[in-house]
């Protein structure tokens, strides 16, 4: 094959959305690829390293943990979880009053608030008849599963 013949092959291929041609005679063997090839590399995460730093931290995390303890005396009750991963909001619109308050007794089914998953509105309502004790969440906070959104006592 000459260079001609190369040249008007090349640009047949360039023309169209062939990215490969391969073309096989006694002779000689012709092959074109366009574009770059797409390798997959995979690389293993390294090992987690342990320095004498990390010897200090449950120094650092006992402090908090000792707050938490004082903390929780204060609030008796049960305790209301968020059931799913989103935001919690305390209306139903950024201009409306809040669904409850602290101090406030609601009834069995009365919605608590609302905590929003990929655009949908949850409603979360009260399991039982009780008083609100503590609102553990602001407006708009993003919160995870089994958060504590609300510290109640039964009535």
């Amino acid at each position: 094959m000459d260079i001609k013949d190369l040249k008007v092959l090349i640009k047949m291929i360039t023309e169209t959305d062939i990215t490969e041609f391969e073309m096989d005679n006694s002779d000689e063997k012709v092959v074109i690829r366009r574009g770059t090839k797409t390798e997959y590399v995979t690389v293993a995460a390294p090992a987690p390293q342990v320095f004498a730093a990390q010897q200090q931290a449950p120094v650092a995390v006992a402090a908090p943990a000792v707050a938490a303890s004082a903390v929780a005396p204060a609030e008796t009750g049960e305790i209301v979880n968020s059931p799913i991963v989103g935001t919690f909001y305390r209306a139903p619109a950024p201009d409306a009053a809040s669904y409850v308050e602290v101090g406030q007794i609601v009834e069995k089914g009365q919605i608590l608030c609302i905590v929003e998953a990929m655009k949908l509105m949850n409603e979360i309502e009260a399991e039982y008849r009780c008083k609100i004790v503590k609102i553990c969440k602001e407006n708009a906070q993003p919160v995870e599963y089994g958060d504590a959104l609300f510290v109640v006592e039964k009535i």
